[in-house]
C-alpha cells in the first residue's frame, strides 16, 4: 500500500494539505510523511529567502510504500519518494530553485535524513518557468 501526502505553499510561505483534510485527521504514518514534507518545504523556503527568488508555486508530494496491503500497527515503510514541483517566473530562477531543492533534500532537512535511515528515499524534481 502506498500512502501519499501533498502539501502546497501559500502566499505566506506556509504549507497546507492539498486534499482538504486537517492535520488532526491524519493517521500516525501519514503524520510522519506530513512532518517530513513540511520540514523539506520550510527548508526550501529558508534557502530561497537568501536569494530573493520568486516562486509562484511550490508543491511537495511524499509517498511512502508500506509492507502491508492496509495500514495496521505492523506496517513498516519499505521505500519513500518525494516529488518537488515548482513554478517560477523566469527561466534564470530555475537554477536557484533547483539548488535549494537539492540542498534541502540532500543536506539540510533533518526529517528527510531520518527517513533515509528507515528505507530508501528517491526524489523527482519538476521546475517550470511561467514566462
Amino acid at each position: 500500500m502506498v500512502l501519499k501526502i501533498t502539501l502546497s505553499m501559500d502566499d505566506m510561505h506556509t504549507f497546507h494539505l492539498n486534499d482538504g483534510r486537517n492535520v488532526n485527521e491524519l493517521n500516525p504514518k501519514e503524520l510522519l510523511l506530513y512532518a517530513a514534507a513540511d520540514c523539506a518545504g520550510r527548508t526550501i523556503v529558508a534557502l530561497l529567502k537568501e536569494h530573493i527568488s520568486d516562486v509562484k508555486l511550490l508543491e511537495l508530494t511524499l509517498e511512502g510504500t508500506l509492507s502491508t496491503p492496509s495500514v495496521v500497527a505492523e506496517s513498516r515503510f519499505t521505500s519513500f519518494n518525494i516529488i518537488y514541483h515548482a513554478e517560477c517566473r523566469a527561466l534564470k530562477e530555475q537554477l536557484t530553485i533547483s539548488r535549494a531543492l537539492n540542498l534541502a533534500h540532500d543536506k539540510y532537512c533533518g526529517l528527510l535524513q531520518m527517513l533515509r535511515r528507515i528505507a530508501p528515499l528517491s526524489h523527482e524534481i519538476s521546475i517550470v518557468p511561467t514566462d
